[in-house]
C-alpha cells in the first residue's frame, strides 16, 4: 500500500513538472539577458508557449518583413476569453460604430503591447520573453488576474529585420565576457545600424503615413482590434535612466482630459515599482504627445491611451556598458527588469480602471460620429485632372479606416481652402471627394487634415505640421456644413489598342504613377520623349512635361500592345494621335521635344551618409517606381567606371574627405561630359565655394552681445529658437523648368533646417523661399529670418551635364506626393 502511495505522489509531482511552462532560460539554453536571443528564437519560444497553453494563448502571424521574417502577435487571456476571441472583437467594434449592428455583450479592455520598433533598442524583444512567460505562469496570481479581466496582445518585435541586423552583428563581435569599456568594438555599431527596417525607415515615424510594409500590415490588424491601450517600448542613450509617463509637453490639443488623466495614472503605477527597487527614472521630459505618427500618438488620436517607455541603453549598451558618471554598469539583465516592471505596471493600471477605459473609448468614438469636434463638418477634395492622385489618397484613407465618397451632384457653397486658409465660394462637382466628419474616426480625420496645429510648447523634436493638403498636394476645403457623400468607386483605366496605327501616344505627367509608367517603359526598351513646352492637339491641352511615345524609334511588333497594357496597369490614360503636328505649341519633331534617356543610376551609401536619407532614395527606386539603382559605398567614388554612369545621387550626409579636391575634380569632369549629380541637403555643403561649382552660403550676421551672455538654464529653449523640426513652406517655383513639371501649382515642402544658400548667379533658381513662404509648423525666432530669400532647389549646367542642388529632401520618409514627382524629374529629365 505504501508503494502505491509513493507511486501516486511521484506521478502527481511529475504531472506538476510537466504542467509548468518552459522558461526563457530553458528554451534559449542560456540565462535571459546573458546573450541577445535571435529573432527566430523569440518566435519559436512564443510558438512553444502556445503549444503549452492552447486555452490561454493564440499566436497569429499578421505579416512578413521585406526580408521575409514573420510579424507575430500573441493574444493572451483567460480560457473563456480565448474561446470567444472573435466575438469579443466584433462586439468591441460594434460598440464604437466600426462594425454594423449592436453588441450582445460588453468587451473587456484590449491592451496592445509593442516591443522593438527600433531594431537596436533590443532589450524590448528580450523583455517580451519574460512578459509572456509570466502572463502564462499559473503560479503568478497577479498576472492571472490580468488574463481574467482583459485581452492582452503582445507583439514581441515590430522590426525583425533591424533587430536581426543588430543582434547578428553584436553576437559576432562581443567578447566571451562582455567588455563594458565604452569605446570597445562591441559598443561601436557599424553603419547603418539596426535602428531602422530593411529600407532604413524609422517605423516609429510611419504610423500615420504607412509607407512601409511592416506598418501597413500592423495597422491592418490594429484596425481590426482597435485596442483601448497601446504601450510602445523603446531605449534611449546609455547615459540616461528610464522614462515613463506623464509625457512632456506639448500635448496635442485634442487629447482628451481622460487620456491625460490616464497618462498620469500610468506614471503612478510605474513609480511604485521603481521606487521600491531604488531604480532611477524621470517623467515629463523630452517625450511629448504632439506629432500624430508615433506609436503613442497615432493610437491616442484613434481613441486609445497611448504611452511610450524609454529605457537607457540602446545599441551602444550591448550586454553591459560602464557608466562612470553613474558609478555603475548598465546591463541587459537590468534593462529587461525595468521593461518587465513597466509592462506589469501598465496592466495593473488598466485593470484598476477596466470599466472606465472601455466606457471612455466608446464615448470617444460615439461623440466623434454624432457630434464631431472642430470647425469643419465635411472635407472636400477636388478631383478633376488628378484622378490617380485621388486614387492613391483614397487607398490611404481606407488603410486609416476612414470612410469617404463623392459629391454625387454639383452645388456651390462656402468653404476654407486649407493650404492658404482663405474663405471662398466653392463649386462642388459631381466626382469631387467628400469626407464627412460624422464617423467614428472623425478625430483622426480632423487632426491629420488640420493645416496649422496649435503647439503649446516649442520644445519638440519632430515634424510640427502635417496637413493632408500639403502631404498629398491636394486642393482641399473645409466646409462647415454637413454633406452626405455618395458611394465612391475607383474608375479602372483601360487603354485598348487603337483601330488605327498611331503616330504617337500621349500621356500626361502629374502623378506618381506616371513616373512608374515611365520607368517600366524605359526598362522595356521603349523610347520616350517629353515636351518641354505646353501644347494642344486633337482639342486636348497638355502641360509641359507631357510624355510622348512615338512610333518612330519604337519599330517593334509588340509596340502598341506593350505601351497600352503598361499604361492600363499604372492607371495612365493614353491619347493615341494620328499626327505629329500640334494645334499650338511645338510639333513632335521640334527641338522642344526631348528624348528621355534610360539612365544608369548610382546612389552613394556608407559611413557619413544619413541612413534614413539613403533609405528614402533606395525605397523610392525599389518600391515606389521599381527602377534599378546601383548602390555604391561612397569611399569607392574614385574607382567608379564613370563612362557607364548617367546619374549620381548623394543623399544627405557629412561627406568630408569623401568629396575632397581630387574627387570633386573627377566629378566635375564627368559632369561636363554629360553626367548628372543630385546633391541633397547636407551633401550640398561639399560644393560650397568650390572651383567650378556655383553654390555659396549666405553671410550671417555677427553675434550680438546678448548672445554671449545667454543663460545656461535657457539652453533648451535657445536651441529651439534656432530650429525648425519640420514645418511647411511653399516654394516659389520656376514652372517653366523641367524640375517642376507635373508638380501642383502650389509646391509645399517640409523644411527641417536652414542651409542659407545664396541664389545661383549662374544657373537656374528653380525653387526658393521668399518672405511669404511659411505655411504652418513651429519655426524658432532665429530660424525664421534664415528661411527667407534662400535657395532650396537649384540647377547648375556644366558642360553637357548638370548639378542639381536640393536643400530639402523631396522623398523624406516617402511622405510628400509632389516631392516624388519632383525627384522623378531630377532623375529622368
Amino acid at each position: 500500500m505504501l508503494k502505491v502511495v509513493h507511486f501516486l505522489l511521484l506521478l502527481f509531482s511529475l504531472n506538476q513538472v510537466f504542467a509548468q511552462n518552459t522558461t526563457p532560460d530553458q528554451y534559449l539554453g542560456f540565462p535571459l539577458g546573458s546573450k541577445f536571443a535571435f529573432h527566430s528564437q523569440i518566435v519559436q519560444y512564443f510558438t512553444t508557449l502556445q503549444s503549452q497553453n492552447k486555452d490561454r494563448m493564440k499566436l497569429t502571424q499578421y505579416g512578413t518583413t521585406n526580408e521575409g521574417r514573420p510579424l507575430m502577435i500573441a493574444f493572451v487571456s483567460s480560457p473563456e476569453n480565448i474561446s470567444k476571441l472573435n466575438a469579443i472583437r466584433e462586439n468591441h467594434l460594434k460598440s464604437i460604430g466600426l462594425m454594423p449592428g449592436k453588441p450582445d455583450a460588453s468587451a473587456p479592455p484590449i491592451v496592445w503591447m509593442s516591443y522593438n520598433v527600433h531594431g537596436n533598442e533590443s532589450v524590448s524583444a528580450n523583455a517580451s520573453l519574460k512578459v509572456i512567460y509570466e502572463l502564462l505562469n499559473k503560479n503568478n496570481s497577479l498576472t492571472q488576474d490580468f488574463l481574467k479581466n482583459m485581452v492582452i496582445m503582445i507583439d514581441p518585435c515590430i522590426n525583425p529585420d533591424g533587430y536581426e541586423r543588430y543582434t547578428q552583428w553584436y553576437n559576432r563581435v562581443q567578447n566571451t565576457v562582455p567588455d563594458v569599456t565604452p569605446f570597445a568594438t562591441e559598443h561601436d555599431e557599424p553603419w547603418p545600424g539596426g535602428r531602422f527596417n530593411h529600407y532604413l525607415f524609422d517605423l516609429n515615424r510611419d504610423w500615420a503615413w504607412q509607407t512601409q510594409k511592416e506598418t501597413q500590415e500592423r495597422i491592418a490588424l490594429y484596425n481590426q482590434w482597435m485596442p483601448h491601450f497601446h504601450a510602445d517600448f523603446h531605449e534611449m542613450g546609455s547615459s540616461r535612466s528610464y522614462y515613463f509617463p506623464p509625457a512632456a509637453k506639448p500635448f496635442h490639443k485634442d487629447i482628451t482630459p481622460w487620456q491625460r488623466q490616464f497618462n498620469d495614472l500610468i506614471g503612478e503605477y510605474c513609480r511604485k515599482y521603481f521606487d521600491k527597487n531604488n531604480w532611477a527614472y524621470f517623467t515629463k521630459y523630452n517625450y511629448d504627445l504632439f506629432y500624430p505618427s508615433y506609436g503613442d500618438t497615432w493610437p491616442t488620436v484613434n481613441g486609445a491611451v497611448g504611452v511610450t517607455y524609454e529605457q537607457g541603453g540602446g545599441g551602444r549598451a550591448g550586454l553591459g556598458i560602464e557608466r562612470r558618471e553613474e558609478h555603475d554598469t548598465l546591463t541587459l539583465t537590468s534593462r529587461i527588469s525595468h521593461h518587465y516592471a513597466t509592462s506589469l505596471a501598465t496592466l495593473e493600471a488598466v485593470q484598476s480602471q477596466k470599466e472606465k477605459i472601455v466606457e471612455e473609448f466608446i464615448k470617444y468614438h460615439d461623440n466623434a460620429a454624432k457630434v464631431p469636434g472642430g470647425t469643419y463638418k465635411t472635407y472636400l477634395v477636388k478631383t478633376k485632372g488628378q484622378e490617380e492622385r485621388i486614387r492613391s489618397f483614397g487607398d490611404w484613407l481606407t488603410r486609416q479606416g476612414i470612410t469617404y465618397g463623392i459629391a454625387g451632384k454639383s452645388v456651390t457653397t462656402k468653404g476654407t481652402e486649407l493650404i492658404n486658409a482663405t474663405d471662398e465660394s466653392v463649386k462642388i462637382e459631381n466626382n469631387d471627394l467628400l469626407i464627412t466628419a460624422y464617423q467614428p474616426k472623425s478625430n483622426l480625420l480632423r487632426i491629420l487634415f488640420e493645416p496649422k496645429p496649435i503647439l503649446e510648447d516649442s520644445v519638440t523634436y519632430d515634424v510640427t505640421s502635417w496637413g493632408l493638403s500639403y502631404i498629398f498636394g491636394l486642393k482641399a476645403y473645409g466646409l462647415k456644413e454637413k454633406l452626405t457623400p455618395a458611394p465612391y468607386q475607383s474608375e479602372k483605366i483601360e487603354n485598348p489598342v487603337p483601330g488605327f496605327t498611331p503616330y504617337a501616344y500621349i500621356a500626361k505627367w502629374s502623378e506618381v504613377e506616371d513616373a512608374v509608367f515611365l520607368a517600366e517603359l524605359l526598362k522595356n526598351g521603349i523610347l520616350v520623349k517629353t515636351s518641354n513646352v505646353p501644347f494642344e492637339i486633337d482639342n486636348a491641352k497638355f502641360n509641359a512635361g507631357t510624355l510622348i511615345i512615338t512610333k518612330k524609334g519604337n519599330e517593334r511588333t509588340d509596340f502598341d500592345k506593350l505601351v497600352t497594357s503598361i499604361a492600363s496597369k499604372h492607371y495612365v490614360k493614353l491619347l493615341p494621335v494620328k499626327t505629329g503636328m500640334v494645334t499650338s505649341g511645338s510639333d513632335f519633331g521640334d527641338d522642344h521635344i526631348a528624348a528621355l534617356k534610360t539612365p544608369k543610376i548610382v546612389v552613394l551609401s556608407g559611413d557619413g551618409i544619413s541612413a534614413t536619407a539613403f533609405g528614402a532614395v533606395w525605397h523610392y527606386f525599389e518600391q515606389q517606381i521599381k527602377y534599378p539603382a546601383t548602390i555604391v559605398n561612397a569611399g569607392k567614388l574614385l574607382s567608379l567606371p564613370w563612362a557607364e554612369i548617367d546619374v549620381l545621387i548623394l543623399p544627405d550626409g557629412k561627406y568630408g574627405d569623401m568629396l575632397g579636391e581630387k574627387q570633386l575634380e573627377v566629378l566635375q569632369n564627368w559632369v561636363k561630359s554629360g553626367g548628372k549629380v543630385i546633391a541633397m541637403e547636407g551633401a550640398t555643403d561639399a560644393f560650397i565655394n568650390k572651383t567650378g561649382f556655383n553654390l555659396s552660403k549666405k553671410s550671417s550676421d555677427k553675434k550680438k552681445d546678448a548672445d554671449f551672455f545667454k543663460k545656461y538654464g535657457d539652453k533648451e529653449r535657445a536651441d529651439a529658437s534656432d530650429s525648425s523640426p519640420g514645418s511647411m513652406f511653399q516654394l516659389t517655383m520656376d514652372k517653366t523648368h523641367p524640375l517642376s513639371f507635373g508638380c501642383s501649382d502650389e509646391y509645399v515642402t517640409l523644411v527641417r533646417d536652414s542651409y542659407e544658400r545664396e541664389y545661383l548667379k549662374e544657373g537656374w533658381n528653380v525653387g526658393y523661399l521668399t518672405e511669404t513662404g511659411y505655411k504652418a509648423g513651429f519655426v524658432g525666432s532665429k530660424m525664421s529670418g534664415k528661411l527667407k530669400n534662400t535657395l532650396i532647389l537649384g540647377v547648375q549646367e556644366m558642360g553637357k551635364g548638370q548639378v542639381i542642388y536640393m536643400m530639402e529632401d523631396p522623398v523624406f520618409r516617402a511622405m510628400l506626393y509632389n516631392g516624388k514627382i519632383l525627384f522623378s524629374n531630377a532623375v529622368f529629365r
